[in-house]
């Protein structure tokens, strides 16, 4: 006991709050965390860091995210899902926003999109544009993807139409 009236946690005290009274179990649910954890990672869920403006302002420039990589395995991508979309390699992708499905026409005129020339309403996008964009059809087995920052110009933005095999998954947060 110290003269100070507070008293230390004994070394045995201590080493049960940090290993536990038994450490063998507590190496054996450190390692099925790890595995756990890299599992996760490997299969489920990715990690991406977001460079660039063309996802603002849903998206930060410069923030990290997580894809969930499982999203699609059961169900098709859906029109306003934001989704990772592998260009080339491994760890090079695009996030952008799915607004044509497969068999649709998708328009830019006077910067409003038209789906088979029906306007679409986007409530994620703050500021408007003025983009121009003929009738684009969309194949059976792709996408129409656009990021939400279209007061840029169109020439420096990346959009258009990808196809499914290289949607990685949808962006969780």
């Amino acid at each position: 006991m110290n003269t100070d009236g507070k008293t230390n946690p004994s070394p045995h005290r201590l080493r049960v709050i940090l290993i536990g009274r038994n450490p063998g179990f507590t190496l054996v649910r450190i390692c099925l965390l790890v595995a756990l954890v890299f599992l996760l990672r490997a299969y489920v869920v990715l990690p991406v860091r977001m460079q660039g403006i063309s996802m603002l302002p849903t998206y930060p420039a410069w923030g990290v995210n997580f894809v969930n990589r499982l999203a699609y395995h059961r169900s098709d991508p859906q029109r306003g899902d934001v989704v990772a979309i592998r260009t080339a390699g491994e760890s090079v992708m695009y996030l952008k926003r799915i607004i044509g499905l497969p068999g649709e026409s998708v328009e830019f005129r006077h910067g409003q999109v038209f789906i088979n020339e029906q306007p679409l309403i986007e409530p994620y996008l703050k500021k408007p544009c003025h983009w121009e964009m003929p009738p684009t059809p969309v194949g059976p087995e792709e996408y129409f993807v656009v990021g939400d920052n279209r007061s840029m110009s169109q020439e420096d933005h990346t959009h258009g139409r990808t196809q499914r095999r290289r949607i990685v998954g949808r962006v969780l947060l």
